[in-house]
């Protein structure tokens, strides 16, 4: 039985559009193909995003947030600042190339959403350097970093370690010396932050 616009919701309506975005890339998907999708009329999907770029932030947004959600549980973990830095890094890391890896058209297809985006990847960004800067804050509390400014540093750390976790670099991932030049990066990182 196909829904009814009092059955569908937005997060239906996100999960029908990575689908059709998956299927026809971000330059053919349309609002048409996502209502198909649903069973409902395009109206319907635009009472709940009134435009097309609207359903695309949303989506992104989506995407961004799932990334975001799992750090954050590493950033407030209960442990040494070092452990959880490193950690974090790792786990951005491995994010991203899971991503890139497990399902190489919707990554694509999201590598072009982040680029059109209007505020998504500036909130997503804006949350990972707090929770770094909030790792780095408590390891400077407890003498393991000497950091002046932890958010300057949380923004510096982030900064040295893009290579490892924007779309742009995606190729170099999957490089055999990916994971020890990652390692090294780290190394460096937190022998910088040490008190």
């Amino acid at each position: 039985m196909a829904p009814t616009s009092e059955t569908l919701t937005a997060e239906r309506i996100l999960e029908a559009t990575e689908e059709v975005l998956r299927r026809h890339g971000p330059a053919k998907a349309t609002v048409v193909d996502v209502a198909r999708a649903l069973g409902v009329s395009h109206g319907s999907v635009y009472r709940h995003f009134r435009t097309k770029a609207a359903l695309r932030e949303a989506v992104t947004k989506r995407w961004l947030d799932r990334t975001s959600e799992a750090l954050s549980g590493i950033a407030a973990a209960d442990r040494d600042a070092e452990s959880r830095l490193r950690d974090w890094l790792a786990a951005l890391f491995d994010a991203k190339r899971r991503k890139a890896g497990d399902d190489p058209e919707l990554f694509a297809t999201y590598s072009v959403l982040t680029a059109e985006s209007g505020t998504a990847v500036g909130e997503h960004l804006a949350d990972l350097t707090a929770q770094l800067t909030r790792i780095i804050e408590a390891g400077t509390a407890d003498g393991t970093f000497a950091a002046a400014d932890p958010a300057t540093a949380a923004g510096a750390v982030f900064q040295a370690t893009v290579r490892f976790h924007d779309p742009c670099h995606a190729r170099e991932w999957e490089r055999p010396a990916a994971e020890a030049e990652f390692a090294a990066v780290v190394d460096l990182i937190v022998r910088g932050l040490r008190a």
